[in-house]
């Protein structure tokens, strides 16, 4: 194989001398063994090449380049050197040990970057693991239903008792319901007492100091002593029986011991009314309730308690006007039925009363300042049957002035839709005697 060197420089255009070119060719005529250029131990070194540039060694270069060469014997190969082929092959597999590290190189980062998916599970692991996995379903939801079961039975013990406590509660409740009930009906009846006592109280007329000392000189007088002699205590209580006697007497002429100015055996008598119940329709009630003839004058005379002797209006509800004997100032109304313990049915009685009063004159009567013409409300009450039989009820209205007239209207009785019974109207005051009124009295 030829040197580069001397290839280039054959076949380089610029070469002018054809000395040179000639020991060129000569040179390429002659085998080079470029594979070991290290100099043989006999062989001297060679002399160091001339420098062409320069003149004189120009020449001497190209003459030693131009003669021939002696044939040079072949080297002889060293037991160290080796042939080409095995360069060759050592080469080779020096780029395919590196070729399968690169390679191995490349797969791992693949494998690295692409990691191999996992391998197929077993089937008969996965049905066993799936099995197993649905025992505990099951299991859990035999458990998810017991305790639903006992759930509901302990919300249905709950519910039941809950409802024993609360019929429990609400007997006991009902209990003391009545019981409260109870209670204020006797302290409504106490009370009604004490209204009445009260009422009493306000009725009675107590004397004032000089009062009492003019009604002790007519006791002394009575009883026949002077003045300044004492008063024996004999004749005090014999004097105080006589007194107590009279009002006996007068409590028992009427009951109540106050005048009525509507009764009808002094004058006062009923004017009009609502329809009267017509017992002739229901025939055995006509005895009972005096026939077809009865008499609303009843109303105004003493029934002495008897039953029957009443007047019977038609229906519930009803009203009765009642002309007094003279012009008064009311004081109260009194209204009478049969007392509950002989009388054969108490649901006729009135129930809810009101009473007005007004002034009527006739067209010869002058007017005067004290009488009141126009109708007003004097009381209005209740007629409660378990109280007593005869019940007064105070004029509530004041400054009424002077009245004749009294209407009453009851709006309901104490139960009966055929009948209400009036069995007697009473009207207490007191007459005002004056030259004002003295031309209203009749």
């Amino acid at each position: 194989m030829a040197s580069p060197s001397l290839a280039a420089a054959a076949s380089s255009p610029l070469t002018l001398d054809p000395s040179l070119n000639a020991a060129a060719a000569a040179m390429r005529k002659r085998s080079v063994f470029l594979l070991d250029h290290r100099p043989h131990p006999s062989t001297p070194p060679p002399p160091p090449p001339l420098d062409p540039s320069s003149g004189p060694n120009r020449l001497a270069a190209a003459a030693a380049a131009a003669a021939p060469q002696p044939p040079r014997r072949k080297k002889a190969r060293s037991s160290s050197s080796r042939p080409r082929w095995q360069t060759v092959l050592s080469v080779a597999a020096k780029n395919a040990a590196l070729l399968a590290v690169l390679l191995y190189l490349g797969d791992l980062a693949w494998r690295w970057a692409h990691p191999a998916p996992p391998p197929p599970p077993d089937q008969a692991a996965l049905a066993g693991y799936n099995a197993r996995v649905a025992d505990v379903e099951a299991s859990l939801t035999r458990a998810f239903r017991m305790l639903q079961v006992q759930l509901e039975a302990v919300d249905r013990k709950i519910d039941g008792e809950v409802g024993a406590t609360r019929g429990e509660l609400a007997a006991l409740l009902e209990e003391k319901r009545l019981d409260l009930e109870g209670q204020l009906k006797r302290l409504d009846a106490r009370t009604d007492e004490l209204n009445d006592a009260l009422g009493g109280l306000k009725r009675m007329e107590f004397l004032r100091k000089d009062e009492f000392e003019k009604f002790w000189n007519e006791v002394k007088e009575s009883l026949g002593s002077g003045s300044g002699s004492e008063v024996d205590l004999d004749q005090i209580r014999a004097l105080a029986r006589e007194i107590a006697m009279r009002e006996i007497e007068k409590h028992a002429a009427d009951g109540i011991g106050r005048a009525d100015h509507a009764v009808a055996s002094a004058g006062g008598r009923v004017v009009r009314h609502s329809e009267a119940y017509d017992a002739g329709k229901h025939g055995i009630l006509s005895a009972f309730r005096g026939g077809d003839n009865a008499d609303p004058h009843k109303m105004l005379q003493p029934s002495f308690g008897e039953p029957g002797q009443c007047f019977p209006l038609q229906g519930s509800s009803g009203f009765v006007e009642i002309r007094l004997r003279k012009g008064i100032i009311p004081d109260a109304i009194t209204l009478e039925h049969v007392s509950k313990d002989v009388a054969y049915d108490m649901s006729t009685a009135p129930k809810d009363c009101r009473v007005s009063g007004w002034y009527q004159g006739t067209p010869n009567e002058a007017s005067g300042h004290a009488a009141n013409a126009k109708m007003s409300v004097l009381t209005e009450f209740t007629y409660d049957i378990d109280k007593k039989n005869v019940q007064t009820f105070d004029v509530t209205t004041p400054d009424v002035g002077i009245i004749n007239m009294v209407r009453l209207d009851f709006t309901s009785n104490h139960g009966s839709s055929a009948l209400t019974c009036i069995y007697r109207i009473r009207v207490h005051g007191h007459e005002l005697v004056s030259p004002g009124i003295s031309d209203y009295q009749s």
